[in-house]
């Protein structure tokens, strides 16, 4: 819990700027990048809307991510937001169950669209994009990418991060 000083807050460390953004409600999104044998991806939840025009994305990625290196090798990804039922598709990707790599992608159904990014077929809104920029700050990447496609579906509900664990939302 968050202690207060008066009416200044706490100085932030690095576990109360942690305990205060578990406050934050956040889009649980796959995203996902590489090909075949080489396809890896990572549980996210700062994917949000750069600019519609042109239509930009971005994501943090922790350097230190095994997927991190194949944003620049590959040179596209994708950004899956998840649905309300797919926490279990969220826990393989965050590495819960020690899946790495491209065992993350079984019990699930893929596709590809302009880039060849994997994008998860029954995702709220699933985007494929091209790199556009890398930008390191401390220890992650902002990702920027261009949305070349979308898929939507539009009778699922969503998945968010809230106070440290999944929840849904539906319509």
């Amino acid at each position: 819990m968050l202690l207060q000083e008066d009416h200044g807050g706490v100085k932030p460390t690095t576990d109360t700027f942690r305990a205060a953004m578990q406050h934050l409600p956040g889009n649980v999104a796959v995203v996902t990048v590489g090909t075949g044998s080489e396809r890896s991806g990572l549980v996210v939840t700062s994917a949000v809307s750069l600019a519609a025009d042109p239509p930009l994305v971005m994501v943090c990625v922790n350097r230190s991510s095994s997927s991190w290196p194949l944003f620049h090798r590959f040179g596209h990804f994708g950004v899956n937001s998840l649905a309300a039922h797919q926490q279990d598709i969220a826990e393989r990707f965050s590495g819960r169950h020690g899946c790495k790599g491209s065992e993350r992608y079984v019990n699930a159904e893929w596709t590809t669209l302009s880039t060849g990014a994997p994008l998860l077929v029954d995702a709220t809104v699933s985007l494929d994009c091209t790199l556009e920029e890398m930008i390191d700050r401390a220890t992650h990447s902002i990702i920027i990418g261009r949305v070349n496609a979308i898929r939507v579906n539009e009778d699922q509900g969503a998945l968010i991060y809230w106070h440290g664990g999944y929840r849904t939302l539906q319509r």
